[in-house]
């Protein structure tokens, strides 16, 4: 899901990376095709249609690369689907290595965020049913939802579905599980969002946000009285066929599931607690009749399962009505993380894109409406690198003739020459995100970028980037390059408010689009920390209420949080460290004081590094000192 270094997050597709993933066993259903097992391979291979063989090449050679080349990809699997048909599918190496446990079309893997595209489907199913509709408030339905924030009782279903609800980010209590699933995750996400402030006004701007997607659970059990896992089973996995999905709510009896594999060592079956968000478990295979629903207008083999506006819907941009929108490229849709993919985009080709990852696993999902193709894409982290969805498309549509011979051109390939350099004095200074702070000087020499590591500034740029004609900060050598946005709005207050962005460019997958984004967002000075916040700077914290299966407790030991205000913090500001919600790294986030007991968040930014901020709140328990995060206990050490 968890996009972004990690999302569950997921990264969503075309980006580049900020940081950072049941039951019965019935067989292969895709299309009638008949699985063989390749000797030698550990894996299988539905019979691939002919006319695409370049593409399957190219694909399998990329895959093979993958496996061979990074020690953590144990496996993987991919379907291609053209029109009602899928051309072909395959499964690389292992589900398991220890025991060896050759993977097959039939093997699940956690696919993280791409699982909001159900949760979208079953919103608009609900809407179709008239027990929702998209633009009314969520209040109407779920009257138990409130925040400290009044602006909540705007928030909308199309808010949470297009990333765009204000929401900090996510619950990180027992998100991800090794060995036993935890219990509640929607039911505590509602809770704690009840004792937290938005973090942006309803529909101001899209940052990615997973909890959006876990109301939608609530949502689905307020209207329907049924969970979300049963609702999404009536209403989508049976009429779809799709007998090797699910979500892992138990422990599993039966079916076979691809285990996180990492640095050598086999780790039992991942759970994702964000079910909507990121906690469908399935084949790329099944996923193939998902995408013939979503090319058949919401029709799957003569059955409508939801209407053709709902469809059209999910794959409408979202972003019009963003009053802060600095990376148009990024063209939300309902569950979609673009509905414009920029690379295929610049070949003239329409595609909607989901990224989807959990600790362990990554997934990428395109579906081409107007071609009417469709790719999904599964394996453990690390096969991303070796593997571009957008090139194999491409060679695709190439060969069933929907592309000429020529490719759009490469983007960015010659380096613009130096201008006269901005004035650097409104650009320097300190840029917040989710994850580390950022330090930016500019001089003679050029632009210079350090990142926060909990003890030093390191450096983010090699050398120094220069100021260029075309407006952007470039290294000699090219690859990314940087700018400085001003965006000019009211905050919650009403009140006039300017947000000061670091912006990045890149060129991903095949670079034949730029695609950008914030980074960061300048902080200026506040009034200096009263003495009670001053007393607290330099504490440490230990997390109390966190499951000791889940990932971050099994791979990071002692899960802490400090606060702290080194010289370079701009006056006014705390610095927060603790462990992230996936594998316990280290995440660093520049709070402000909201009132004695309550510190809250510095960073509006769109996109990505605006993410999974955190409010923190003190209180006494029994004569001891309490803080919480969301869901996160901690006492004083």
């Amino acid at each position: 899901m968890a996009e972004p270094e990690h999302d569950p997050h997921q990264r969503p597709s075309g980006a580049a990376p900020a940081s950072a993933r049941r039951r019965q066993f019935l067989g292969y259903t895709g299309a009638g095709l008949l699985a063989t097992v390749l000797p030698g391979c550990g894996g299988s291979v539905a019979a691939a249609d002919p006319a695409y063989g370049r593409t399957v090449a190219l694909a399998q050679q990329q895959i093979e690369a993958a496996i061979n080349g990074d020690s953590n990809v144990a496996g993987m699997s991919i379907a291609l689907l053209k029109n009602n048909r899928i051309v072909w599918a395959e499964a690389f190496g292992y589900a398991s290595k220890t025991p060896a446990v050759p993977a097959t079309l039939q093997t699940r893997y956690n696919i993280g965020s791409c699982s909001k595209v159900i949760a979208a489907l079953a919103a608009l199913i609900l809407q179709d049913q008239g027990k929702i509709d998209l633009n009314e408030p969520i209040v109407k339905y779920l009257p138990s939802f409130t925040m400290l924030s009044p602006q909540y009782a705007q928030i909308t279903t199309r808010h949470l579905l297009s990333h765009s609800s204000g929401f900090p980010g996510t619950n990180g209590l027992n998100a991800f599980m090794l060995g036993t699933p935890a219990q509640g995750y929607d039911v505590d996400t509602e809770a704690a969002l009840a004792n937290q402030h938005l973090k942006h006004l309803p529909g101001q701007l899209a940052v990615y946000c997973n909890d959006g997607f876990t109301m939608i659970e609530r949502l689905v059990s307020a209207t329907t009285g049924l969970s979300y896992a049963a609702f999404v089973q009536q209403c989508l996995l049976t009429p779809l066929n799709m007998t090797n999905s699910g979500f892992l709510t138990s422990v599993p009896a039966s079916g076979s599931f691809a285990l996180p594999w990492s640095s050598g060592t086999q780790y039992p079956q991942e759970f994702v607690s964000p079910l909507a968000s990121g906690g469908l478990c399935t084949t790329p295979a099944d996923m193939m009749n998902l995408a013939q629903l979503l090319l058949g207008g919401g029709i799957f083999q003569g059955q409508r399962i939801v209407s053709a506006a709902a469809i059209a819907d999910m794959g409408s941009s979202q972003t019009g009505a963003l009053r802060i929108n600095p990376s148009p490229e990024w063209q939300w849709g309902l569950g979609w993380d673009n509905v414009r993919q920029p690379g295929l985009a610049a070949a003239g080709v329409k595609a909607w894109t989901k990224g989807g990852d959990t600790d362990f696993f990554h997934s990428e999902l395109l579906v081409l409406p107007d071609a009417k193709l469709a790719l999904m894409i599964s394996g453990n982290h690390g096969f991303e690198q070796a593997v571009s969805v957008e090139a194999i498309l491409l060679q695709a549509l190439q060969e069933d003739g929907t592309l000429g011979t020529a490719l759009p051109a490469v983007v960015g390939n010659s380096v613009p020459p130096v201008a006269a350099q901005a004035d650097p004095n409104a650009m320097a200074g300190i840029y917040a995100n989710y994850s580390k702070p950022l330090q930016v000087t500019l001089g003679v020499d050029g632009l210079v970028i350090n990142g926060w590591n909990g003890s030093a500034w390191k450096p983010q740029t090699s050398t120094p980037y220069r100021y260029r004609a075309d407006g952007w900060w470039w290294s000699d050598s090219g690859g990314n390059s940087y700018a400085f946005k001003a965006v000019t709005d009211t905050d919650m207050n009403g009140q006039p408010v300017t947000y000061r962005y670091l912006m990045m460019r890149n060129r991903p997958g095949a670079g034949y689009a730029f695609v950008t984004q914030p980074i960061g967002q300048l902080l200026a000075p506040l009034p200096a920390l009263d003495a009670a916040w001053t007393a607290r700077m330099g504490t440490t914290w230990s997390l109390t209420n966190q499951s000791r299966a889940s990932v971050p407790a099994r791979f990071a030991g002692a899960l802490q949080a400090s606060l702290r205000a080194p010289s370079w913090v701009p006056e006014g500001y705390i610095l927060l460290a603790n462990n992230d919600y996936d594998m316990g790294n280290l995440q660093y986030q520049l709070l402000k004081p909201l009132a004695d007991d309550r510190g809250g968040m510095t960073v509006n930014a769109p996109v990505l590094y605006g993410r999974d901020l955190q409010e923190i709140v003190f209180t006494t328990v029994n004569g001891a000192s309490q803080m919480t995060i969301g869901s996160w206990i901690y006492t004083q050490i």
